[in-house]
């Protein structure tokens, strides 16, 4: 029963960080960005900085408890 609620956690953070990896901006956004109407003033790429931030950041948390449930269904299994 345990292993199994590890596992649908451990799917669930799979999924959790493959949607936060899409959502994030990626380094080179010239083009695409110009495309998308992004638009090039101060504010808008300050806002976006701290969005990527918190994302960077997300995906790093997420990521790690991915790893710890990982390692755990290992000890388990």
């Amino acid at each position: 029963m345990l292993k199994l609620i590890i596992t649908i956690l451990q799917l669930l953070l799979g999924l959790g960080v493959i949607l936060i990896v899409l959502f994030q901006s990626g380094k080179s956004a010239g083009l695409s960005g110009a495309i998308g109407g992004v638009a090039d003033s101060f504010l808008a790429k300050n806002k976006a900085k701290t969005m990527d931030a918190k994302l960077a950041r997300a995906t790093k948390w997420i990521g790690a408890l991915f790893l710890i449930l990982t390692l755990v269904l290992l000890i388990l299994g």
